[in-house]
């Protein structure tokens, strides 16, 4: 994984960009993937329905385990997304770190919006007598855009903190938290397989260009810090990110 700010550093207001290889590839699948669904190409709308009726009869079966999803499914709804991002935006300005906050807001009201847009402008009707019903088109899966962009920004924000075993940790995990979401996004019959794979795509080439974007254009004027103790006075210190 040699993602960007190199080994374990302890320097505030850093963050790792991936290679750009990352969100050129899911641009253009996602861009595929949209294609194919309004085109409703025949074996991709096959594959979607299949896997659906298993996951129903799956899910007719185990009444309990659907109601736990419902639950747990909602970690990566709109409301507790967006709450997430300006906590974690709020904590980052509140610490001088600007251009972090800036990255972390971005991601936060940019990825909403596009699935948002998406959803108006492309029609893809969910399945029909799902264990959820949500009245909307269904491309890509917000909740799974969602975890996404959460999952990928956590591992960019600790990556240049963490050690090799760390990295190895935070991405399992965040990759795990993002395939979660969007299984239990089957698994409740609210998306087609087409929708989820497409929520993927877009977290992963939403977050790289708004990190890259971020890098290139908001400012690295210092940010006063307060400095107590011995020495204490006011004191600037370079945004280093």
């Amino acid at each position: 994984m040699g993602w960007g700010a190199g080994g374990p550093c302890h320097h505030a207001g850093m963050i790792a960009r991936p290679p750009v290889v990352l969100p050129l590839l899911a641009s253009i699948a996602f861009l595929v993937l949209t294609g194919l669904v309004l085109a409703g190409w025949a074996p991709l709308d096959s594959f979607d329905a299949a896997t659906s009726e298993a996951f129903r009869r799956y899910g007719d079966r185990h009444p309990g385990l659907v109601s736990v999803l419902r639950i747990t499914t909602d970690i990566s709804a709109t409301v507790p997304y967006l709450l997430i991002g300006a906590v974690a935006s709020g904590g980052l300005l509140a610490r001088g770190e600007r251009r972090l906050a800036t990255c972390c807001a971005a991601v936060t009201v940019l990825v909403p919006v596009l699935w948002g847009l998406l959803h108006w402008g492309v029609h893809h009707p969910r399945p029909l007598d799902g264990f959820v019903v949500v009245h909307s088109n269904g491309f890509p899966s917000g909740h799974t855009s969602n975890a996404t962009a959460t999952a990928l920004t956590a591992v960019l924000l600790l990556w240049p903190s963490l050690a090799r075993t760390g990295r190895v940790v935070a991405v399992s995990l965040a990759a795990l938290f993002a395939i979660f979401i969007g299984v239990t996004r089957l698994a409740l019959l609210a998306h087609w397989p087409a929708d989820v794979f497409g929520g993927w795509l877009l977290g992963l080439a939403v977050v790289p260009l708004t990190v890259y974007a971020t890098d290139r254009f908001v400012s690295r004027r210092p940010v006063p810090v307060l400095v107590t103790g011995r020495g204490a006075g006011t004191a600037n210190r370079p945004d280093s990110s």
